[in-house]
């Protein structure tokens, strides 16, 4: 078995400076794959880049789709893409403001659209995007982010009929541990997940680096393509 699957390959992360962005930036580094990781932080990604051990660097917001064609006119085409960069709240629609679940859509669903738009990758390569399990298993409490998701899934079969012979796929996480949940109180964080672990098969919430593993699988299958592949953890049956 080839130690380094991924070596003398390019792969670009949006949102690659922390959560499920910076474990596949990592994981697809360790399978020997040169990374550039975009975000819209400089200190977080030079902590990155840092913890990744090495990567190029790309400061830019998703949502502003010059900034993205930019990026990919400057390079040369990569053999993958990964989009998991999101700027996010939640809540049920009636209680959270229009402008709100607005912004959210242009962050995860339209920069999901502005990368696939200007995107330059080899014939051979791979689109990955990420949605949610919310997406096919909607809630009440997080309406439009449930509806966001459900887009994003839509989004990637048809792009890997447009796209082809690129390969579009998408991979939809359950709950996972990552530093989006910061914006709870630690209590109120590990009741949620507590939660959320006594519901499913497992017992237990996900880890970023699970999601990476499904993600730097789907971009070295070549033979995948227009595939939504839940990583949930049984959320989805259970």
């Amino acid at each position: 078995m080839n130690p380094a699957p991924l070596s003398g390959q390019t792969a670009a992360v949006f949102g690659g400076s922390s959560g499920i962005g910076l474990a596949t930036a990592e994981a697809a580094r360790a399978l020997g794959a040169e990374v550039t990781i975009a975000s819209r932080t400089e200190a977080r990604l030079r902590e990155a880049a840092a913890r990744i051990g090495e990567a190029e660097t790309a400061a830019l917001d998703i949502r502003d789709a010059e900034a993205v064609r930019r990026f990919f006119d400057q390079r040369d085409p990569f053999n993958h893409v990964v989009v998991s960069a999101a700027e996010l709240g939640v809540g049920p629609l009636r209680k959270r403001s229009l402008a709100e679940e607005r912004a959210a859509f242009d962050s995860k669903f339209w920069g999901a659209v502005n990368v696939a738009h200007a995107a330059r990758i080899r014939p051979e390569g791979s689109l990955t995007l990420v949605s949610g399990m919310i997406g096919v298993r909607p809630t009440g409490g997080a309406t439009v982010l449930s509806a966001i998701n459900a887009a994003i899934d839509a989004l990637s079969k048809a792009l890997a009929t447009e796209m082809a012979p690129v390969r579009v796929n998408c991979v939809s996480p359950g709950r996972i541990e990552t530093p989006w949940w910061d914006f709870l109180p630690a209590a109120e964080r590990q009741a949620l997940f507590d939660r959320t672990a006594s519901g499913l098969p497992l017992k237990r919430i996900g880890r970023p680096e699970e999601i990476a593993a499904q993600i730097v699988h789907l971009m070295q299958n070549g033979f995948m393509t227009g595939a939504v592949v839940l990583v949930d953890g049984g959320g989805s049956v259970a």
